[in-house]
C-alpha cells in the first residue's frame, strides 16, 4: 500500500496517508480539521523517477549512473 502526502484545502495542514490505491483520494480526510478538501502532493521521488532515464548516464554495467560496479545493486 502506498503512502501519499496531502495538503488540506481547509486548514493548510500537510499530512501523510496510507491508501489502498491512488484512486482512493476521495476517501482521504484531513487529520487536523476532518475536511475532505485535500490534494495529493507530488513527491520528490516521483519527480525524480520521471526524469531518471533522461538524466542518468550509463554506469560501468550500463544499468545506471553509478561510478562503480555493484553500487546500485546491479551486478
Amino acid at each position: 500500500m502506498p503512502i501519499y502526502e496531502y495538503r488540506c484545502g481547509g486548514c493548510g495542514a500537510v499530512f501523510e496517508e496510507l491508501t489502498l490505491s491512488a484512486s482512493a483520494d476521495s476517501a482521504v480526510h484531513c487529520r487536523h480539521c476532518n475536511s475532505g478538501d485535500v490534494a495529493r502532493l507530488m513527491s520528490a521521488f516521483a519527480v525524480g523517477a520521471s526524469n531518471a532515464g533522461a538524466a542518468a548516464e550509463a554506469g560501468p554495467c550500463g544499468g545506471c549512473g553509478a561510478a562503480q560496479r555493484g553500487v546500485c545493486g546491479f551486478e
